[in-house]
């Protein structure tokens, strides 16, 4: 029994947040669904690739009934803007179930890149990692 869990992230409400240690960050939206009958609580959600680590934000659990959805915050730390990867990468979930403690990795979907004639596909850390380190650099970057 593996937990449904989407992720949304809406670009026009993400901020990039450097911190007085100069740690550049910002707050993502997991939206977690059970398709099944049973809870399960979600302990913990965390990626680390160059240059990009999701750390649990608050709060840093969630049950989510059976049939029903939840939320958790993650909080992405951006530490080389230009090593992140070019291809998806894993998230890993750590949740309990009446049957223990399983995990499981998840590559969430990619971003789309509109251009004036043609629009593809980024991998999702990275079209987070450009918006976010664009957003540092340029408040008034789209």
């Amino acid at each position: 029994m593996t937990p449904h869990i989407g992720w949304r992230v809406d670009s026009f409400f993400l901020r990039a947040e450097v911190d007085e240690n100069e740690v550049l960050s910002t707050d993502v939206e997991i939206e977690l669904e059970n398709e099944a009958f049973t809870s399960f609580t979600v302990t913990d959600v965390s990626a680390e690739m160059p240059g990009l680590r999701l750390l649990p934000g608050k709060p840093s659990e969630a049950t989510v009934e059976g049939n029903g959805y939840g939320q958790l915050t993650g909080r992405v730390v951006i530490t080389d803007c230009a090593a992140v990867p070019y291809e998806p990468q894993p998230v890993r979930f750590t949740y309990e179930t009446w049957m223990g403690t399983r995990s499981a990795e998840v590559t969430w979907d990619s971003w789309r890149l509109t251009g004036p004639e043609e629009s593809m596909p980024i991998a999702w850390q990275r079209g987070l990692a450009d918006k976010v380190c664009n957003d540092a650099v340029n408040p008034d970057w789209p």
